[in-house]
């Protein structure tokens, strides 16, 4: 079952990642624990999933790069966690940005809605 559970995992942390590219926010909206805190934005603050996705709505990021360098998937039981090491590249409020990020991601699993991410932070690499 981990097995299966961590291959699962890989796939939401690469949804996750082409629904940013895509600025999909009804992706994000299942892929987001309603509970959600992000810290690490452009201004280091912490967003809840409704700041996310009214971020996403409003178009004022646009990410035109989302590149994958390394990816490590950790579970145990229904939690996950992802560490992923890579090069964003876009827009936040019209001003252009390419930056290589670590973003540190935990993730809760149920069976009714799979894998949805509860906290997640990032920080320059």
């Amino acid at each position: 079952m981990t097995e299966e559970l961590t291959t699962s995992l890989r796939e939401a942390e690469r949804r996750l990642q082409a629904a940013q590219l895509a600025g999909d926010a009804d992706a994000l909206d299942d892929l987001l624990d309603d509970r959600l805190i992000y810290t690490g934005g452009p201004d280091g603050a912490r967003y809840t999933k409704q700041d996310d996705l009214e971020i996403q709505r409003s178009r004022r990021q646009r990410l035109t790069k989302v590149e994958e360098e390394d990816l490590i998937v950790f579970v145990e039981g229904h939690t996950g966690v992802t560490w992923f090491l890579g090069t964003l590249q876009g827009t936040f409020a019209g001003t252009p940005f390419s930056a290589r990020l670590n973003f540190t991601r935990t993730w809760l699993y149920t069976p009714d809605s799979g894998w949805r991410v509860i906290a997640a932070h990032a920080s320059p690499a």
